[in-house]
């Protein structure tokens, strides 16, 4: 397989996101025409429809690209300002994909009908069914309907329903680790739902806390915020973090740093740390974003004692050949969200994440190196989670 890269990847988004706003616009015109006629009422009901369209899709790409800091805003704003204009734009590219297709098989259908009508005899066809036709219609009309209840559930339920993920794996010390990524603090990861994840951590009782990037959406006015709630997090051996993508997006390093720090957290970018245990040392080493940071692993290992084992923090996984070969036994890392909306077929699992990674989400080994790819707790592009939960981690390290 070969990835797609993230401008291919945003900009087929971007062109399905358009299509589907003309082409169910055009769905809708026919619809109303083939039951209004033509006539002021039509052109009025198609003009609103498009104006709908219009201001939806534009608030949900304006909400997209354009940093709002508004930190926790009302529950009924965010319902209508934010969530309403991201399950319309979601849904609309599956709505409208399943509409073509079945117009494409509909189509075909009313070409052999019309081949079969010219071979067979007049006294063999049968009437047309006004009935028939008015349950097709209707069919196609819920077909239609189906990926915005979807999109709707998938922003209001499964995106808040976590899960606790619990491994145990050989390290070289006995540990346990929580790991959290992918929060995407913003206004559709406020402040409150952030403390209900942190205070799932607390109760896990983790020696170790791992954040592994993309702390923020669009906005630095969130992070503090986003700090201060990780750092309730109290462990033996402290809280370490590594930057992702977003945070070189918005924002300088130096700013990140100094706010962690202030608050107890330890920025590992190209460093390491060396913790003692009663069972033996361990160290914790973090490397820069792989795409748009400066990750240098040579340097985060740099004086580092080889029989120490380590734990890498990297914001994306495909570090992991690398890790690998400097027999680092295990690389924690994000940043696909585990496809975010993802599909359960009989050859497999399948996301767009598939598309851009062989590392989707979940658990891979190279020899004696593991690698765990977290689906976080955040969101991005849409606030939609569908057979991808968000995930809290716990690692049960063995000394073996």
């Amino acid at each position: 397989m070969i990835p797609v890269s993230f401008g291919t990847f945003r900009l087929v988004i971007v062109g399905l996101a358009v299509f589907a706003q003309v082409y169910l616009l055009w769905r809708i015109r026919r619809a109303v025409r083939s039951t209004s006629g033509a006539g002021r009422r039509t052109t009025l009901a198609v003009a609103l429809a498009g104006i709908l369209i219009g201001v939806l899709f534009a608030a949900n790409w304006h909400i997209m690209y354009t940093p709002i800091p508004w930190v926790d805003p009302p529950t009924l704003v965010q319902a209508i300002l934010f969530y309403a204009p991201a399950v319309w734009s979601f849904g609309s590219i599956f709505s409208a994909l399943l509409l073509l297709i079945t117009q494409a098989i509909g189509e075909a259908a009313r070409t052999a009908g019309r081949v079969y009508r010219r071979l067979a005899r007049p006294e063999k066809i049968a009437p047309a069914n006004p009935g028939r036709r008015m349950f097709l219609k209707a069919g196609v009309g819920g077909l239609a309907a189906a990926p915005f209840l979807f999109s709707g559930y998938g922003a209001a339920y499964a995106g808040r329903n976590h899960v606790v993920e619990e491994l145990a794996l050989p390290f070289g010390c006995r540990l346990q680790v929580a790991q959290l990524t992918d929060i995407h603090a913003g206004i559709f990861m406020t402040r409150y739902r952030m403390r209900h994840y942190v205070d799932q951590v607390i109760a896990l009782k983790p020696e170790l806390f791992v954040l592994t990037g993309d702390y923020i959406s669009n906005s630095t006015v969130f992070f503090p915020g986003f700090v201060e709630e990780m750092a309730r997090v109290r462990t033996p051996y402290g809280t370490f973090a590594t930057l992702g993508n977003h945070e070189h997006w918005y924002g300088e390093i130096g700013y990140y740093r100094r706010i962690f720090e202030a608050n107890g957290i330890h920025l590992l970018q190209n460093e390491h740390r060396v913790i003692p245990t009663e069972g033996g040392a361990f160290a914790i080493a973090g490397i820069d974003d792989l795409h748009w940071g400066q990750p240098d692993l040579k340097a985060a290992l740099r004086g580092l004692d080889p029989a120490v084992p380590t734990l890498l923090l990297s914001h994306r996984p495909e570090i992991f050949p690398e890790a690998a070969r400097h027999r680092i036994p295990l690389t924690l890392a994000g940043h696909y969200h585990g496809g975010q909306v993802k599909l359960s077929l009989p050859g497999g699992e399948f996301s767009l994440a598939h598309l851009r990674t062989p590392y989707p989400e979940g658990l891979y080994r190279i020899g004696p190196s593991h690698l765990y790819v977290s689906r976080g707790i955040g969101t991005t592009f849409t606030p939609v989670r569908l057979n991808a939960p968000p995930e809290v981690t716990l690692f049960h390290l063995s000394g073996r």
